[in-house]
């Protein structure tokens, strides 16, 4: 049988049948110095002809994800699931900074990726869920830094302020059109998007950018209408007729 593979920011590892491995602070993989992170917080294992992923943490959740973004699932403390598909991505944040890990029961596979792609209107359908562009610009400057890490790997979430002037927004309309978004997703289902004072907003960007990097609600090859954003913007500040507020 061949090896699972997990692959954090290029550096792979590989998890044989019978091996136990360990994700955290410390273990086989140490992918960081965060102090919110567990020392040991995630097991992958082989048990009954599969691959299995064990929360092993306290307090954190997990999230893992099948690679078109159609299935997510949830793994509470001391919750476990089988690996089923042949790429799986898994997904957590711990303070500040949202983790991406890629499992792998194959060493090569041909992928083209499901795309949601603007509709005429500048809309865009997520299931039963539709975004203006704008909404989606808002959580695609939230979720850029983990996005140019090249699909996996760890980035700190950008405060609601940063992300506005990546934008070239007000924050009032930042906010807006983050509210939107996350009503709309947790009318859809998605937990953990109510806005609130304190760590309560800074928890919901990051649950926002977990869940919008692994559904593929936002990609890497939409980075580039960051910049023409921040571009438009610039140039109606300029002219001085101010940052375009058109949906």
């Amino acid at each position: 049988m061949r090896p699972l593979t997990v692959d954090f920011a290029g550096e792979l590892h590989y998890v044989q049948p019978g091996q136990t491995f360990v994700i955290g602070r410390e273990g086989d993989l140490a992918i960081d110095d965060n102090p919110y992170l567990h020392r040991q917080f995630i097991e992958l294992t082989h048990a009954e002809g599969l691959f299995w992923v064990r929360n092993v943490g306290a307090r954190l959740a997990a999230h893992v994800t099948d690679e078109d973004g159609l299935m997510r699932s949830s793994l509470a403390p001391g919750a476990r699931i089988p690996l089923v598909f042949p790429t799986t991505v898994l997904t957590f944040t711990a303070g500040d900074t949202a983790y991406e890990i890629l499992l792998s029961t194959e060493s090569t596979q041909d992928y083209e990726p499901q795309r949601h792609r603007l509709l005429p209107d500048g809309e865009v359908t997520i299931g039963p869920t539709r975004f203006t562009e704008s909404q989606l610009l808002a959580v695609l400057a939230l979720a850029e830094p983990l996005l140019r890490r090249a699909g996996t790997g760890s980035a700190e979430v950008p405060s609601a302020v940063d992300a506005a002037k990546r934008l070239g927004w007000s924050q009032t309309r930042f906010g807006r059109k983050l509210d939107n978004v996350c009503d709309k997703l947790d009318q859809a289902g998605v937990r953990g998007l109510r806005g609130g004072p304190g760590s309560q907003a800074a928890n919901r960007r990051l649950q926002l950018v977990e869940y919008a990097v692994t559904t593929l609600l936002v990609t890497a090859a939409d980075l580039p209408l960051l910049d023409r954003e921040a571009h438009a913007n610039a140039v109606a500040q300029s002219e001085g007729s101010g940052p375009r507020d058109d949906d």
